[in-house]
């Protein structure tokens, strides 16, 4: 199975989910648990994952004080999740504490650290909606690599962030940085309300190590089909 495909689970029916994985157990060993499906089931649908031997990227992107980020990713990573998402604005001191917490409670409980990303800026955004939003004094793409740096500053393992600043951060934070990158979509998907997005291929070449594809998959007619042509197109 190629590990660089993760299928985004965003429903809030378990049967949905269960059909899901089951369609696509033998092609896809990576799938994401996003608020939406997290906050229907809670913990249980990473328990059914990882017992079903799927790897679990829990997108919560957690985002608040230390100590409380601290805790909600211990509490990640007691689950079994595989990937963790925090928000790297949330700032270095932030990430610097969950990034022990998911080291102590892995040592603690005997198993390997999962991997944790710093949530650069949202792919639902563009140049001008981020201008408009922040008045930051930065780009857009300038924003996203300060905030992959300070990420690799505060020891996390990588970031999620739009294919099109996958060169710029590997030019800031080298080539074993890891990279997940949504907007991803098939030349044939509609966009939806992503903003900056490229098809799968483009995004393997440009430099990700996984790409997230949710909507393309899920609701295509045949989930089944549109999952083996993404993986013909990134194996190409």
């Amino acid at each position: 199975m190629d590990n660089r495909l993760i299928v985004a689970l965003d429903f809030d029916d378990l049967g949905q989910v269960t059909q899901t994985v089951r369609e696509l157990s033998g092609f896809v060993s990576w799938f994401k648990v996003g608020k939406q499906l997290f906050t229907s089931t809670g913990p249980c649908i990473v328990e059914q994952l990882c017992g079903a031997e799927k790897s679990v990227f829990l997108d919560l992107k957690f985002h608040d004080i230390p100590n409380t980020v601290g805790g909600a990713v211990a509490s990640a990573v007691a689950i079994g999740a595989n990937m963790i998402n925090i928000h790297a604005s949330g700032g270095i001191e932030m990430m610097k504490t969950a990034n022990r917490s998911a080291e102590e409670v892995s040592d603690k409980l005997g198993i390997s650290k999962p991997k944790l990303l710093g949530v650069t800026v949202l792919t639902s955004m563009n140049q001008a909606t981020f201008q408009g939003d922040f008045a930051s004094s930065r780009t857009l793409s300038e924003q996203v690599a300060y905030l992959a740096v300070c990420a690799q500053e505060a020891g996390l393992d990588g970031v999620v962030a739009s294919p099109l600043e996958i060169e710029i951060i590997r030019k800031r934070c080298g080539a074993r940085f890891w990279i997940v990158t949504p907007g991803v979509r098939p030349k044939s998907s509609s966009l939806g309300d992503q903003k900056r997005v490229m098809t799968p291929r483009e995004a393997i070449d440009a430099g990700a190590n996984q790409i997230v594809v949710g909507r393309p998959i899920t609701q295509a007619v045949d989930s089944f089909q549109a999952t083996e042509l993404i993986l013909e197109e990134i194996n190409k």
